[in-house]
């Protein structure tokens, strides 16, 4: 919306500056770099692709799962869930934790650590989302200042008040863009998908709890049925 308004307004060209671009873009992304070391702040931008893939952990397939595989464990014993397909590694480090004879006890505290520093990981990640952020509107405003500087110095000369001037005004436009339309929707979607995750994997663990204790499988179904919406709790009592 924003491409089509400058278009709209007078084509994509007036709103192009080299130097506010370098000054804005430029400057706050080494910034960010200092915030960070520089293996995070390498793998921010592959953490920042990851806005654009959907989130494929589907709870409702989560627990169909847990059903199928509770109902083998209590036919069959633990050591059946050797060589099961699972959705994710995460589960999978559960179940083989399962099938080694991981107490109930051993195995949430290993799958919380998991968690934690899963969480850490991602908090990383979007500190340097975050840096961009908050750097980016502050580049632009030394980049006004920078224009501001540029214009006041060359009064005498009119061919140069105009391109101080775009400069002035478009490291403004730039930091607003940096914040506002990039990054700052950015961060919150990383956020989203951090917070989604970790409801996934707790409901991992509550499965796998379940099963460890040898509850059957319409009563981890119930247990898990809590943490899901009332259409998706619908959904699986149907197909049940």
């Amino acid at each position: 919306m924003i491409v089509g308004s400058m278009i709209f307004a007078g084509g994509v060209g007036p709103f192009i500056d080299v130097p506010s671009v370098l000054i804005v873009f430029g400057g706050t992304a080494f910034a960010v770099m200092y915030t960070a070391p520089m293996g995070v702040y390498v793998a921010s931008f592959k953490a920042m692709g990851k806005v654009f893939k959907p989130f494929n952990a589907q709870p409702d397939e989560l627990i169909e799962k847990m059903v199928e595989l509770s109902n083998v464990a209590r036919k069959d014993g633990m050591m059946a869930l050797e060589g099961q397909q699972v959705p994710d590694k995460f589960f999978e480090k559960g179940l083989q934790m399962l099938v080694d004879g991981a107490d109930e006890a051993k195995l949430v505290k290993q799958l919380k650590a998991e968690i934690k520093s899963m969480k850490g990981r991602h908090e990383a990640m979007q500190g340097c989302v975050k840096a961009w952020v908050d750097i980016g509107p502050a580049m632009g405003m030394i980049g006004t200042l920078i224009g501001l500087v540029l214009m006041l110095g060359n009064m005498s000369d009119p061919k140069a008040i105009g391109p101080a001037m775009a400069v002035a005004l478009l490291t403004t436009l730039y930091g607003a863009l940096v914040a506002n339309v990039l990054f700052g929707p950015m961060l919150t979607k990383l956020q989203g998908y951090t917070g989604a995750e970790v409801e996934y994997r707790e409901l991992v663990i509550e499965g796998l709890r379940a099963i460890a204790k040898g509850d059957s499988g319409r009563n981890i179904q119930d247990q898990m049925l809590a943490a899901l919406d009332p259409k998706s709790q619908e959904k699986l009592k149907a197909a049940a």
